[in-house]
């Protein structure tokens, strides 16, 4: 495996990355938002067909935005890992 592939990420570069992050998970929240207004119009008219469509799709932007925590938490572990073992 090549060595610069398990290289952390230089602070520009993960600052980059957290604000990329950070744009994409306002957009999904506001989506979310979006849609828990538009169900509930809609179920309250008496529409209840879209009520788990609607789960789901909210369901797969938690899953986005937990993923993309994750991956930054991955992001910090590598950064700390590499850290503890150059200062070692």
């Amino acid at each position: 495996m090549n060595a610069s592939a398990n290289r952390p990420f230089s602070r520009d570069q993960r600052t980059t990355i957290v604000y990329g992050m950070l744009g994409f998970v306002l957009i999904v929240v506001i989506l979310q938002l979006w849609l828990l207004t538009a169900t509930m119009n809609a179920w309250l008219g008496g529409d209840d067909a879209v009520v788990w469509p609607a789960a789901a799709v909210s369901a797969a932007g938690l899953a986005l935005n937990v993923g993309l925590l994750m991956y930054l938490g991955r992001i910090e572990r590598t950064r700390n890992h590499s850290r503890a073992s150059s200062s070692g």
